[in-house]
């Protein structure tokens, strides 16, 4: 062996055991992202009571919106844009809705619902649905399903999409402390958003399982929901929704945008809020469609039991 390879091979065990005290170490700076002027600090009692306050004082309201509708399907890595329509909705507690949409003038939907029962009328195709808010039956996944359908969408999710409840007496939470890091949309910036994570659960009788209800995401600066998931009875995400920035309605605070997801049918809505009015005075029958002479009703429960 030469003196050469001798004398590295002598050197390279002191190099590795003195470690980075022999190495230059070399400095990169990394974006620092920004966090908001304030960050709040609550317990989860106090988020509840804040929920709770807010459902109470809403008896109904009324909003202008656009409506867009997009159809998934995951695995295929395809999706179906419709065109943007103009929305007016309605809504009163307990669980009373009616959405209509309109494109250039033009009547294309009329959908109301008691809280229990829902009627949907689409006037250009003379044809009427009605059935129960919520269906029993198996969700069939939107990569499953070849032709996924606006018109058998059961509208029980809207009203609880559209406003986020109160917590019920008999429902548990625990509340976590989180933080994303989210990017500009001109991606030159990082941005901070301290958040709290409400998970609601409701007990099992017998059974050391809760079942998850819902879990709602608050930002700390102003302790608003930004995001609220909901669960059905079997534990399943069933709706996810995203609050948009909110922004100030004649003294109402509302997010400017609602996106509602239903992963398990491959559908999103996304709302753009135009007008929000609190607490209008409205009466019954501005809950009612009138049908047309002759048209026919397909009841949604016969057809599917």
């Amino acid at each position: 062996m030469s003196r050469t390879l001798r004398t590295c091979g002598l050197l390279l065990p002191i190099v590795l055991l003195a470690g980075c005290s022999y190495l230059v170490p070399t400095r990169r700076k990394l974006p620092v992202p920004k966090g908001p002027a304030q960050v709040q600090t609550v317990t989860a009692d106090d988020l509840v009571d804040s929920l709770n306050q807010r459902w109470a004082r809403l008896e109904g309201l009324t909003a202008t919106v656009e409506i867009r509708a997009t159809q998934l399907k995951t695995k295929e890595g395809v999706a179906k844009d419709y065109p943007g329509c103009k929305g007016f909705i309605l809504m009163r507690k307990p669980g009373m809705l009616r959405v209509v949409g309109q494109y250039f003038g033009v009547r294309i939907f009329d959908m109301s619902s008691d809280g229990n029962r829902f009627m949907l009328l689409m006037p250009t195709k003379s044809k009427v649905i009605e059935g129960s808010d919520t269906a029993e039956k198996k969700l069939v996944s939107s990569d499953e399903n070849k032709d996924p359908s606006f018109e058998s969408l059961r509208p029980g999710f809207f009203f609880d999409a559209m406003v986020v409840r109160g917590v019920e007496p008999e429902d548990f939470y625990t509340r976590i402390a989180d933080t994303e890091t989210i990017e500009s949309s001109d991606k030159k910036h990082l941005f901070s958003v301290p958040e709290y994570v409400l998970s609601i659960t409701r007990h099992n009788q017998g059974s050391r399982n809760d079942t998850p209800v819902r879990v709602v995401t608050f930002h700390r600066d102003d302790l608003l929901p930004y995001q609220q998931d909901l669960y059905d009875k079997r534990g399943n995400l069933e709706t996810e929704i995203s609050y948009g920035p909110y922004a100030d309605f004649n003294g109402v605070k509302y997010p400017s945008t609602i996106t509602i997801k239903r992963p398990l049918e491959g559908i999103q809505l996304v709302l753009s809020v135009d007008r929000v009015v609190d607490n209008p005075p409205m009466t019954d029958d501005q809950f009612l469609i009138k049908l047309p002479d002759g048209v026919k009703v397909q009841d949604l429960d016969q057809a599917h039991p």
